[in-house]
Parts: structure tokens; sequence; C-alpha cells
């Protein structure tokens, strides 16, 4: 039986960053389906202008996440992206950047998320920016969803806004603080698996999904 997945997340979440490889295990497994929930967590008005407190305050917590995980933040995320206050932190134009890869490339989602959080932690490209996520798009030859991006039409930004609206439903039906979480579907049943069975051993997850 397949288990199907409703993975919420936000592309400038670093947490998420550092469940990737717990992602990237449950990809592997042949029964599992994942469907990208981006929550717009920090998208418009939830981001805003980087400065020297939120700089401070996102690096001290990447390095949480960095000895938790594994997960590499890199001396040029930290100067190009962190330090540059001219950035703006806003996960809008990555979460449009990924709708667009959701309807033109679907079963690519989550290769592209992949490619904008290493683009963003390991190479400090700025993925608030739409023409360097459309140039990532391209690099990973989603030439159709670049366009879309670039064009930027009324349905890539209408169902962007829609898949945001029904990630925070399901945030506040099950009550999930923040992100990352998953939610776990059958045929009768939807229930909240808790975001830290997305960090270290993925034995114990891989487990309850196949028992389940």
């Amino acid at each position: 039986m397949v288990k199907h997945l409703t993975y919420l997340m936000d592309p400038f979440c670093g947490w998420c960053y550092g469940a990737a490889p717990m992602i990237q295990a449950l990809r592997a497994e042949a029964n599992v389906q994942i469907t990208i929930a981006p929550t717009g967590l920090f998208a418009g008005d939830s981001g805003g202008p980087m400065n020297a407190e939120f700089a401070s305050f996102a690096w001290t917590n990447d390095q949480r996440i960095a000895n938790l995980t594994g997960q590499r933040f890199t001396a040029a995320y930290r100067t190009q992206l962190l330090n540059d206050h001219s950035k703006r932190f806003d996960s809008g134009p990555a979460t449009l950047a990924l709708t667009a890869v959701h309807l033109t490339a679907p079963e690519r989602e989550l290769d592209a998320l992949s490619a904008f959080q290493l683009a963003r932690y390991v190479d400090g490209r700025d993925t608030a920016d739409l023409n360097v996520l459309a140039a990532i798009l391209g690099e990973l030859a989603l030439h159709a969803a670049a366009d879309r991006l670039i064009s930027g039409d009324d349905v890539l930004v209408g169902t962007s806004r829609k898949r945001m609206s029904s990630a925070r439903r399901d945030m506040a039906t099950f009550g999930a603080q923040g992100v990352p979480n998953l939610i776990l579907s059958s045929s009768e049943t939807r229930q909240l698996l808790s975001g830290g069975l997305l960090y270290g051993d993925p034995a114990p997850l891989l487990t309850r999904l196949r028992t389940t």
C-alpha cells in the first residue's frame, strides 16, 4: 500500500533544510509518495528585510541545525545573504518557483526544493530573487517552470496562494507548531507525525511507515 505524506515546509526554513536527508530517504522508499505543501511561513509580510539582529539569530539557529543534522551552512551564505542587509528574508518568490514546477513538472518539485536549499545555504545565492530562481530552474532543465516564474501569470500566482492557504489550514487542523512536519494520509485517516522524526536515524520513521 502506498503511504501518502504531505510535507509541510517553507523553502527558507533552516530546519526544513536540516530535514532534507530524511526527505531523500523517504523518496527512496518505493511505497512512499510525498506531496510538498508550502506554508508561506516566511513569505511576504511574514518575512522582511535582513538586519543584524535577525542575521545573528539565524546564524546561531543554523549552527544548531548543522550540529544536529550535518547539513552545511557556509561562509558564503553568511556573508552574501545574512550579512547583506539589502537582501530580504522572504520565501514568497521561492514558493512561487516551487508552484511553477508543481504546474509544469510536478514529479520534479522535490528536486527543485533541494536545489533552492543548496543554492542558498551552500552557495550563498539569493533565492529571494526571481531571476536567481529562474536560473536555478534552468540549470535543472526545468525551462517551462523558469519561463512561467518570470511571466508570473495569474494562474501561477493564484495556485501558489491556494497551496499556502491549504497548508496553513492543515497546520491549524493538526495544531502543527511551525515546520517541517509531515501528515500521513490513508484511505480513512490523516495523522500528524512528529517533526522530530525528520532528524537523525531514519529507521524509526521508516519502520513506522512500513507498519502503519
